[in-house]
């Protein structure tokens, strides 16, 4: 990518590059150093510039975000200075502190170290925006099959885990706390994603199409990351909110909601719950398609070892899956000390609950409480979905 493309917005609805070359050093050193340790800052306007990241609505409401940025250079300078901070920071400062509500546990450690993995999936968001021309270009081998078509899996009544309390695990987001037992009725649930060979049918129908195809010469394409190749039919359907619940409703059926997908995801015949769904295993590449092992979706059954206890297929990997469930918090929420915008301003109705992890994804995601949401007309990130009965 060269210079000029640093300052392209290829998603309007997000900052340009050059703001997330300043933000991620900026959030990290304003979490840890002054806000957590009491350090002095490195420089407060550029500091209240890179602070945070916009989520608009709308293109009308992203243009009240714009700014003139400053030099590349000026960015990397301030940038260095940040990282030289929190580095020296981490090596040698007290991290933690049950006296200091941002450092218990490591909180704001942990927080920015976090912060800067969901950010490289972000940015692979915007990156794929951009024409192909202003990007060097990286090849993968990719593989098309025949899936098969239709399957479903019913799933028994029971008991779903959502989230966690805090002393179960290392570090979680405040959507994430604290754990609640939902009980869940009886459901059948499709053993696979939606692929795009279901979805191309839907189209044919009069469906929408999804923001990642491109029709030229009388066939279908996928724009990937860093190519566009014929539309493989096997991989999963990357689509919006609404058009998920438009192709759900259209076959009868309908979303899981974030229990569901947590009884189908966790939950087994026995009636106990898994850490992940193929069991207790810490996750790895023959799981699932996440951890930046491709930039690009796989067939929705590369994965049988990721397979949960009732034989479905693909929850964790290739793409996050879209509820049916409004992010909103569980019972016993509260802000994050180290972060108490996080969660709390997107409480709003119009944000839904994504699970599992698309390719792009850091594995440290891959822990059964974390809740990733997105607005339900927003088409740019690498979400799929399934169908219930």
């Amino acid at each position: 990518m060269g210079d000029a493309a640093h300052y392209d917005r290829p998603i309007p609805l997000r900052h340009p590059f050059i703001f997330y070359e300043g933000h991620i050093p900026a959030f990290s050193l304003i979490t840890l150093n002054p806000r957590a340790l009491g350090e002095p800052p490195v420089d407060a306007a550029l500091e209240r510039l890179f602070e945070r990241g916009i989520d608009p609505g709308s293109i009308d409401e992203a243009k009240r975000h714009e700014h003139r940025w400053p030099s590349r250079d000026a960015v990397a300078a301030f940038a260095q200075q940040c990282d030289e901070r929190v580095r020296a920071a981490l090596e040698t400062a007290t991290l933690e502190d049950a006296s200091v509500p941002r450092l218990v546990r490591g909180q704001a450690a942990y927080t920015i170290l976090e912060h800067e993995q969901m950010h490289q999936e972000t940015l692979m968001y915007i990156l794929h925006q951009l024409p192909y021309e202003r990007k060097r270009r990286l090849n993968f081998r990719h593989e098309d099959r025949a899936v098969p078509a239709g399957e479903m899996r019913s799933v028994a009544a029971g008991t779903a885990t959502l989230g966690a309390d805090p002393d179960a695990i290392t570090f979680g987001w405040d959507n994430e706390f604290r754990a609640t037992q939902q009980q869940v009725g009886a459901f059948d649930i499709a053993a696979y994603p939606v692929t795009n060979g279901d979805w191309l049918r839907f189209v044919e129908q009069g469906g929408p199409v999804p923001e990642f195809w491109t029709r030229r010469d009388g066939a279908w394409l996928l724009r990937l990351q860093f190519e566009e190749i014929a539309l493989p039919l096997s991989w999963p359907a990357y689509v919006t909110h609404r058009q998920a619940q438009a192709y759900a409703e259209a076959m009868g059926m309908r979303l899981p909601t974030e229990a569901e997908y947590h009884r189908a995801a966790y939950g087994t015949p026995r009636g106990d719950e898994r850490a992940f769904p193929w069991g207790d295993e810490q996750p790895a590449p023959r799981h699932g398609n996440f951890g930046f092992e491709r930039f690009d979706p796989e067939p929705v059954d590369a994965h049988p070892a990721g397979a949960s206890a009732w034989g479905i297929f693909d929850l964790v990997g290739n793409g996050w899956e879209w509820t049916a469930t409004p992010f909103a918090p569980l019972p016993g929420f509260e802000p994050m000390a180290s972060y108490p915008q996080y969660s709390a301003d997107f409480f709003d109705g119009k944000h839904y609950v994504m699970k599992g992890a698309s390719p792009v994804t850091a594995r440290e995601f891959v822990r059964r409480s974390f809740r990733n949401w997105f607005y339900d007309d927003y088409p740019y990130m690498y979400a799929k979905f399934r169908c219930v009965a």
